[in-house]
């Protein structure tokens, strides 16, 4: 605080100190001192005043009662910021810091100057008002000092170490100043927890292991735990289970509260698993005391250093809990700069990374990395030519609003595969990636689901289970092989309103969903020869109200049921048609524009196509078509309207076996092949209640009990 140097009047003197919070610390009636600083108070129970700490070091103390108060105009000079208030102890033999202890210049064996404060310092009151001189040891006093819940810093600053802290309830709040580290002492190997600002809970030695007997279903909160008098309500326990094939391959990994002791083998906690997890599973509990509600808030940081060892980055957390940070503006840093493990309810918010020094190294050129984290939120935060803005490894029930990154190149939005479940993403931009670092690690996710995104490449190839896309935006750009395109895992996965300039590729790698896989109202842009559908898609997939463009020579080599509702697919006139090997095709309404469906499995297929318009032409000079002769496909053609050029098949049947009904469609131009070759003795046609107008008959089979093709339909 700045207060007068000149004498004050005791009236004057008791607002000042009702003001500054020292009110009934005092004796009221006593007058300020009046003599100069570095003689001897005239009344030792006086409030006294000096202009500075070196005056408060030569003041003669040798008369004091102890308890004595005074009140310091400044820190180096008068109203510079660092005032503050203190009190005489006598019998202190406290080590001198020069802020909450300053001893005497002689520094006598007992006697201190104690700084009296409501639990909130500034770092001006252990003289630091640039980034001249460390400040590292004011830092560390501070943190470690029990009073103390609020450290602020109201100028630039330098540290030089490297400090962990094992506090809760305390806040640093750098007031939105530069934080330096120029010339910081070195990191250890492969230690992202090696920031300046360390907190770690404590993890005890009381372990408790348990087989389970009996199978753990997705979604309980109750565990068994063998004998539940080991646990109490309100202990936080790290709770991991053992690994499946894969060396990390963990379905749980969690900081977590015990919230109910159920009965003699179980307990509740403040968790629901994402996984279903069997009999014989194996989970290890051990006990923490972790850090609470340490908070750090608003700096501009400059990283320091090139790698690993030498690079600084600003804060780190493990076994934590409510532990905030926000306003951190981040420039130049190697490791993430809000690193994270085994913490839970936690907010980061408003915070920014740019250019790091590092993209390519392990774990580098983070803004936020969380591992085995829960119940977190990551808000109003950017990057810039960074690797991730965000990287959830084992984490669930977490967050990511309003967040963006541009030089996006390496992915701002990931998860490692560790078995991440229940992740959402609103109203952000940035390449996004999910569960793709490996085996090792499950390669797995579930219930993710991502909502107003922008992005240049999106991708949830591997296990992904009940993804959810809404308003999904994704854009190719020059600089990057292979933008544009949208990949998902059809195991669960829904999709609507979300569109691509490159292609859509769904593939499929597990199969644990109940609900079935849809893409709905969106659009897609494809490049020749496309693969929409991979082999390996054997559930049924939905594509409803959704417009694929340049399907030229484009394929969906999925072999489950696929439905096309209301969908407009459009191609090139010189260019093959869609090709399906799909067993089962519906479609539904909608259009085909200079394309057409040819059915290309080698085992038996079925397509229907209700209400639906085809138009134009393509390469093969054939809308609905075929291949090979060793299976059956089954034709239901109810209410096509097809319209086609002259020399253009609205169906071309050659070979195999078909069974072809059309009933009630309409055909305009074109021509229609149907070669008695095509139907054998079991196949059949049926052709009625049609129209063609101008439309040539190239080929079709006589009539008889398997074949009519003439009653009831009306040629022009």
């Amino acid at each position: 605080m700045s207060v007068p140097h000149h004498p004050i009047a005791a009236s004057s003197r008791r607002n000042l100190l009702r003001a500054s919070g020292l009110a009934g610390l005092v004796m009221a009636g006593t007058a300020a001192a009046t003599t100069p600083a570095q003689a001897a108070p005239t009344h030792t129970r006086d409030v006294l005043h000096l202009d500075t700490v070196t005056a408060l070091r030569a003041l003669n103390t040798t008369p004091l009662t102890d308890g004595t108060h005074i009140l310091l105009a400044g820190y180096h000079t008068p109203g510079d910021g660092g005032g503050m208030a203190l009190r005489w102890n006598k019998k202190s033999t406290a080590p001198h810091n020069g802020g909450t202890v300053i001893a005497p210049t002689h520094t006598p064996k007992t006697g201190r100057w104690h700084q009296l404060h409501t639990g909130t310092i500034d770092f001006r009151t252990f003289g630091h008002f640039n980034a001249d001189t460390p400040a590292d040891t004011a830092l560390q006093t501070l943190v470690n000092d029990p009073t103390v819940h609020r450290i602020e810093a109201h100028t630039d600053l330098l540290f030089t170490q490297r400090h962990l802290f094992n506090r809760s309830t305390i806040e640093l709040d750098f007031g939105g100043h530069h934080i330096h580290t120029t010339g910081i002492e070195k990191n250890t190997h492969d230690n992202p927890f090696g920031a300046l600002l360390s907190f770690r809970g404590t993890p005890t030695d009381t372990t408790v292991k348990h087989t389970l007997s009996a199978a753990m279903p997705d979604l309980s909160d109750l565990f068994e735990v063998g004998d539940s008098s080991k646990f109490a309500v309100g202990q936080w326990w790290a709770v991991e289970i053992n690994a499946l094939s894969g060396t990390y391959e963990k379905e749980i990994q969690r900081l977590v509260q015990v919230t109910d002791v159920v009965d003699a083998t179980h307990i509740r906690v403040n968790y629901q698993i994402g996984w279903d997890l069997a009999a014989g599973r194996t989970l290890t509990w051990t006990r923490v005391e972790p850090v609470e509600r340490a908070h750090v808030r608003n700096m501009v940081f400059e990283g320091w250093g090139e790698d690993e060892m030498t690079g600084s980055h600003p804060v780190a957390y493990e076994y934590a809990v409510r532990c905030d940070v926000s306003g951190i503006e981040a420039v130049g840093t190697f490791w993430p700069v809000v690193m994270r493990r085994w913490c839970t309810y936690y907010r980061t918010e408003q915070c920014s990374l740019t250019n790091p020094k590092s993209v390519t190294y392990g774990g580098a050129g983070y803004l936020t990395q969380q591992i085995y984290c829960l119940y977190g939120h990551v808000e109003d935060c950017h990057t810039s030519n960074a690797r991730h803005l965000n990287d959830f490894t084992a984490s669930a029930y977490c967050y990511v609003t309003n967040c963006h990154g541009d030089g996006d190149d390496e992915g701002p939005f990931v998860t490692h595969g560790q078995f991440e479940h229940d992740l959402v993403y609103t109203g952000n931009s940035g390449l996004m990636t999910f569960a793709n670092s490996g085996a090792a690690w499950g390669g797995r996710a579930k219930r993710i689901t991502v909502r107003r995104h922008a992005c240049s490449w999106f991708v949830a190839r591997v296990k992904i289970t009940d993804l959810t896309l809404e308003d999904v935006l994704v854009v190719g750009k020059k600089s990057l092989e292979g933008s544009g395109m949208l990949w998902v895992n059809a195991d669960g996965v829904q999709m609507r309103g979300c569109t691509a300039t490159g292609p859509l590729i769904v593939s499929r790698a597990s199969d644990l969903s109940a609900r079935p896989d849809v893409i709905a109202d969106s659009s897609f842009a494809f490049a020749a020869g496309a693969e929409i559908t991979q082999a390996g898609v054997t559930a049924p997939l939905t594509l409803r109200r959704t417009t694929l463009k340049g399907v030229d020579a484009a394929v969906f080599n999925g072999t489950g049921p696929l439905v096309l509702d209301q969908c407009t697919l459009t191609g090139s006139k010189d260019a093959a048609p869609v090709s399906l090997a799909h067993a089962d095709i519906t479609v539904l309404g909608g259009e085909l524009r200079d394309t057409g469906l040819k059915l290309t499995s080698a085992k038996d297929q079925r397509l229907r196509v209700d209400g639906t318009r085809l138009s134009g032409t393509n390469k093969d000079g054939a809308l609905l078509a075929r291949t090979g002769a060793g299976r059956t496909v089954d034709w239901q053609l109810s209410g096509l309207d097809s319209t086609a050029p002259d020399g253009t098949a609205h169906v071309l049947l050659t070979e195999g076996t078909n069974r072809y009904r059309a009933t009630g469609s309409t055909f305009t131009g074109g021509r229609l092949e149907l070669r008695p070759s095509a139907f054998g003795d079991s196949g059949h046609l049926l052709h009625t209640g049609c129209v063609e107008d101008g439309t040539e008959r190239t080929a079709v089979p006589d009539e008889g009990d398997r074949v009519a093709h003439t009653a009831a339909t009306l040629r022009f």
